[in-house]
């Protein structure tokens, strides 16, 4: 193979302008790329170029080597900001994943206990989440700086949840809207409702997208889209339901995660 006759340094140079996936099977063809594939030099450019002002946020273990930390950051979320937001690496690309909080979010009405509680829940990453009381009036609101994200990256926003003995969401549309800074951009009627009723049941919620379960047992509903091309924007995250008029209970909030989304 004419790549063994290269210096590692320089096989380590053309795999750090891969991927990261590409570079764990490159470094299955020999000792060599082995060798240059798991060395800090590639794992580095892998990482986001302000990691380290992330990572100075929270508390991490001293990592033997910049592959270890990469998956360390893959692998589990890290929490930042007082416990109001977290930060974590899509694996396969290296991209920056955010969740924003319960707490980072805009509840109305949330800190009345009337209608809202805040508690700890065993499922959840952060110390609270919002557990939904009752209202008849739900918005929750929430924003993230597109510069804190991947440049030049598809994302999309979801809203994760959690119905606990439930009430009021049966069949009825809530609105999720994903605008940059205060433009229309897009919106769209869901059910939260996970369990869909039969045909004389569904109501307005007939045909409606509904949420899925995540891998850490909560529910999460797709928002929408939004492209970060590497200009100062704010992307304006909501969920609202203020024309049913219907009393609802028995939602928790985990908070709105920002990840990549790809083509299928």
């Amino acid at each position: 193979m004419e790549f063994e006759g290269l210096p590692e340094g320089c096989i380590a140079d053309i795999l750090s302008r891969t991927t990261p996936i590409d570079a764990c099977r490159l470094s299955m063809v020999s000792k060599l790329f082995h060798s240059a594939a798991d060395s800090d030099a590639v794992w580095e450019r892998f990482l986001p170029s302000d990691y380290h002002s992330i990572i100075s946020q929270c508390l991490l273990p001293n990592y033997p080597s910049k592959k270890a930390l990469y998956l360390a950051l893959s692998d589990h979320p890290v929490i930042l900001d007082e416990g109001k937001k977290s930060f974590q690496l899509e694996k396969k690309s290296g991209k920056k994943c955010y969740m924003l909080a319960a707490r980072a979010l805009t509840i109305i009405w949330g800190g009345t206990d009337q209608y809202w509680k805040w508690l700890t829940h065993p499922d959840s990453r952060f110390l609270e989440v919002a557990k939904l009381r009752a209202v008849c009036w739900l918005e929750i609101r929430g924003v993230l700086k597109t510069l804190t994200l991947s440049p030049d990256t598809q994302y999309a926003a979801y809203f994760v949840f959690k119905m606990i003995n439930a009430r009021g969401f049966e069949n009825i549309c809530v609105e999720l809207s994903v605008n940059f800074d205060g433009d229309h951009g897009s919106s769209k009627n869901v059910c939260l409702d996970p369990i869909e009723g039969s045909p004389n049941e569904r109501g307005v919620a007939a045909g409606l997208q509904r949420p899925i379960v995540r891998s850490d047992g909560w529910l999460e509903i797709e928002m929408g889209e939004l492209s970060n091309i590497g200009l100062e924007d704010e992307v304006q995250m909501s969920v609202m339901e203020v024309k049913n008029g219907q009393w609802k209970s028995g939602l928790f909030v985990e908070g709105i995660e920002v990840r990549p989304k790809y083509e299928n």
